[in-house]
C-alpha cells in the first residue's frame, strides 16, 4: 500500500515532467510527511487534452457517496480490482491522473515492531503514481475533489518490506495514461510494478510515524 509520501518538486520541474503551468496562486513548497485526508498535487488531462495541476485531498469519496468519510478508507485503490469496483470504476473511465512525488513510506514488521522505510527514485529521479480523481457534492451543495493511488504487488527490491507498492509510471507510459479517449485495454497495460532498479529504499526514524510532523529528517537515513 502507499500511506505516506513526500513531495519535493518545484514548480519549473513539474512544468517540465507533466507540461502543465502551475497557476501563481497555487502554493507549491516542499513536504516530507503527506498523510492521508491531506491536500496533495494531481496532474489531470480533460477530454481535449488539456491538462491542469490541481489540488485535490487525498482519500477518495465516490461521487455516489452519501457520507464523505468514506475517503478515510479509500486512500488506495488495487491494480487488479480497479476497473470493477464501484467506488473505482467510473474514475477509471474518465478520471485517470497522475500524483507526482519525490517518494513514499512503507512500514517492515520486524520483530515485534514497525520500521519505516523511504523508498525513493534511483539519483532523486521523481515518481509519477498513477491514481484517480472524483468530484463530490454535498446536499448543502458544497464540493470536494478527491484522489486515490492506485497500488500493485511489489517487485523484488520492496517484497521484503511489504507486499504492495505504487503503479509508478514511467515518463513515456504517463499520456496514455492521462488520455481519455485510450482504450481501457491499452491502459491496463502500465498497471504493474516498475523496475526494481529504478528505485532505492532505506531505513528512516519513527519520526514520520506523526503526521504534525514535516521535515527533512523525516527522508534521513538510520
Amino acid at each position: 500500500m502507499c500511506g505516506r509520501f513526500t513531495s519535493l518538486l518545484t514548480p519549473e520541474l513539474l512544468t517540465t515532467i507533466y507540461g502543465v503551468t502551475v497557476p501563481p496562486t497555487l502554493a507549491i513548497e516542499p513536504r516530507y510527511n503527506i498523510a492521508p485526508s491531506q491536500p496533495v498535487q494531481i496532474v489531470r488531462q480533460d477530454i481535449s487534452g488539456k491538462r491542469e495541476l490541481a489540488h485535490v485531498n487525498w482519500g477518495l469519496i465516490p461521487s455516489w457517496a452519501k457520507d464523505p468519510s468514506i475517503g478515510h478508507s479509500l486512500i488506495n485503490a488495487r491494480a487488479e480490482t480497479v476497473a470493477e469496483k464501484p467506488s473505482f470504476r467510473a474514475s477509471y473511465r474518465h478520471r485517470r491522473c497522475v500524483i507526482p512525488a519525490s517518494g513514499y513510506y512503507e512500514w517492515q514488521h520486524l520483530n515485534g515492531r514497525k520500521q519505516p522505510w523511504y523508498i525513493k527514485g534511483q539519483e532523486d529521479q521523481p515518481l509519477s503514481m498513477a491514481g484517480l480523481w472524483e468530484h463530490w457534492q454535498s446536499p448543502d451543495g458544497s464540493e470536494i475533489e478527491t484522489c486515490v493511488i492506485i497500488t500493485t504487488a511489489a517487485n523484488e527490491l520492496l517484497t521484503p518490506i511489504h507486499d504492495r507498492m505504487p503503479i509508478i509510471l514511467q515518463h513515456e507510459a504517463i499520456d496514455g495514461w492521462l488520455d481519455l479517449s485510450a482504450r481501457l485495454d491499452d491502459i491496463a497495460v502500465v498497471l504493474k510494478s516498475c523496475n526494481q532498479y529504478s528505485l532505492e529504499a532505506y531505513p528512516v526514524s519513527n519520526l514520520v510515524n506523526n503526521p504534525k510532523f514535516d521535515s527533512p529528517a523525516c527522508i534521513a537515513r538510520v
